[in-house]
């Protein structure tokens, strides 16, 4: 494989838009993402420039991976937000311990198979283990219920379930639901240090 993984830079924002826009076009993104391309499309330039620019510094609380073919196209990307029990509740319960959190998967259909996916987790993973402060005692990630590819392969790469799971935002209010509103969940998943 002739594929570089590689953190991102700041003034690469143009091409984390278009990666992200593909990602939320990609037939699983209604499933694989808690965002829609209408809402991500429709975003000011400023917000692609501020959130490449955060995910790219060195010391800070997220980091964005890509995977850049030979020819300098981006076909794949996951990021690692970083949690501790003292920030505010992102995703599902406060967190118990320092810990990553991937987020953001996605690798295009035509690399799907040739080891990209793999590549990136494992850079990912491996620099979440790397911080020294914090010091993370495990990496997390949430998967929908009904996309038993993703969770497939983050078994094989050696996540397991939690038993912790959480309603998909936005799909009502949980349990006494009204008529015609739906309950779905994200699983959570993770690999503990050690």
């Amino acid at each position: 494989m002739d594929y570089v993984m590689r953190s991102v830079r700041a003034e690469e924002w143009p091409l984390a838009r278009q990666l992200r826009l593909d990602a939320l076009q990609d037939p699983a993104a209604p499933v694989a993402f808690l965002d829609s391309y209408e809402a991500a499309v429709a975003r000011p330039d400023a917000f692609w420039q501020d959130r490449t620019a955060a995910a790219a510094e060195e010391g800070g609380d997220v980091r964005q991976f890509v995977a850049e073919s030979p020819e300098g196209v981006w076909v794949g990307t996951v990021t690692v937000l970083i949690e501790r029990p003292e920030d505010d509740v992102r995703f599902g319960l406060p967190v118990e311990v320092n810990q990553g959190h991937l987020v953001g998967v996605f690798v295009r259909p035509e690399v799907r198979g040739a080891g990209v996916t793999d590549a990136l987790f494992r850079v990912a993973v491996d620099w979440a283990w790397s911080l020294s402060a914090p010091r993370l005692e495990r990496v997390r990630l949430f998967v929908h219920e009904n996309n038993p590819r993703a969770a497939a392969f983050y078994r094989r790469f050696g996540f397991v379930p939690s038993g912790q799971r959480m309603l998909v935002p936005g799909l009502g209010p949980g349990p006494g639901l009204g008529t015609g509103e739906r309950r779905e969940w994200e699983l959570e998943y993770v690999i503990e240090r050690g």
